[in-house]
């Protein structure tokens, strides 16, 4: 389950979907066959996946540094979501070395 603030899902819905979700909010989860409420054996099945990042200092051209900034608030995000899908292609990889 996801949970989101009002202010996160956006303008995109309607005044009845907002009214939907508002009424929502207060409902408690129905557990059934297919949906199964989950006991401590089952959670204990889940396993915790760090994904924590480390901080680095990089040199940026400036042009680098203009373009990802340009994306706005979350522009570090983008950089290293950007470098983790170069350092998957192996042939960029080594056109960079």
């Amino acid at each position: 389950m996801a949970k989101m603030t009002m202010n996160e899902i956006g303008t995109e819905l309607t005044a009845e979907e907002l009214r939907e979700i508002e009424t929502a909010t207060g409902l408690q989860p129905v557990f059934d066959e297919d949906s199964p409420e989950m006991t401590l054996e089952m959670l204990k099945q889940f396993k915790r996946i760090n994904r924590t990042k480390q901080t680095a200092s990089i040199r940026l051209s400036p042009k680098a540094q203009s373009f990802s900034r340009s994306y706005g608030k979350g522009y570090t995000s983008f950089l290293s979501r950007l470098i983790d899908a170069a350092l998957d292609d192996e042939d960029l990889v080594k056109k960079c070395i």
